[in-house]
């Protein structure tokens, strides 16, 4: 069974540590994604429609709303230990100008990164650190992470021209379809009604689902799920709200099924995801 072994959230995103021996729905984060093999097997994730290889020399990269899922080449195939960065892209920018374009489509040109020996001892430290070691200060966490993000991001886009990469930010170039974001953002806990979305836009559900796409790449469901799912993992690390709480205030007729959407998107449990996960506020 899958299983969070750790994980730090902050301002910088979320790190974490992941033991998991299943498949993942395609999914999404608002954040830039970085996945890095920790240990065991090397295995695929399936990016811009192709299966990239995740090993100990070769990261997946994902930007901020690209689909992506996590694919087993076959069913009994060993489990990975996966060191998953969730960075946001405010932060990359406080440590970086030229990062600023973090938040677009394109910002990682290539959805895979070559991992340097000198990466790789970073990677081994920081997953040695969060499977054995006391819980680290803040300080000592942010420079951590800052060294491992710039050194893995740095040669990929910090030598690129400051300039925003070919496409518009998500949901900003159609004012129909920020509209309906919003209406998804303030009402987590309803059922997604695509009609009514499309009525309100003055769109045919056809014209509207398709639009939807071109402005996020991603369906009304899917992006329904990556903010039911962000408000989850705030929530669990952030508040003492019963986890019957968290599934009610997002919709879930019971928690069972909070229960499985949380385990498709992350593998894990709720409760277990919930002991193994430290909030740093001010990092």
């Amino acid at each position: 069974m899958s299983a969070a072994i750790r994980e730090y959230q902050g301002r910088f995103g979320r790190v974490a540590l992941l033991d998991v021996d299943r498949p993942l729905v395609t999914h999404a984060h608002s954040q830039c994604h970085v996945l890095l093999k920790a240990g065991g097997a090397d295995t695929f994730f399936a990016v811009r429609g192709e299966l990239q290889p995740l090993t100990d020399d070769s990261a997946v990269m994902v930007n901020a709303w690209e689909p992506h899922a996590y694919v087993q080449p076959r069913p009994d195939a060993p489990r990975t230990v996966f060191l998953a960065l969730y960075i946001e892209p405010a932060w990359l920018l406080s440590l970086e100008g030229g990062l600023r374009w973090a938040g677009q489509p394109g910002f990682f040109p290539e959805p895979s990164a070559r991992i340097s020996p000198a990466i790789r001892r970073r990677i081994d430290e920081l997953a040695s650190q969060m499977l054995f070691g006391e819980q680290p200060n803040e300080t000592v966490l942010a420079s951590t992470l800052c060294g491992l993000v710039l050194e893995i991001i740095g040669p990929i886009c910090g030598s690129r021209p400051v300039l925003a990469p070919t496409g518009r930010a998500f949901a900003t170039y159609d004012r129909r379809i920020r509209q309906a974001v919003d209406h998804m953002r303030n009402n987590l806990g309803a059922p997604i009604d695509v009609e009514r979305l499309a009525r309100e836009a003055c769109l045919s559900r056809a014209h509207f689902f398709k639009l939807f796409q071109q402005c996020t790449s991603l369906t009304p469901h899917v992006y329904a799920n990556v903010l039911r799912m962000e408000s989850a993992v705030r929530e669990l690390a952030q508040t003492d709200h019963s986890i019957a709480l968290v599934s009610d205030t997002l919709g879930f007729s019971a928690q069972s099924h909070f229960t499985r959407f949380f385990q498709q998107h992350l593998g894990v449990m709720p409760s277990q995801y919930r002991r193994v996960v430290d909030f740093y506020p001010d990092a």
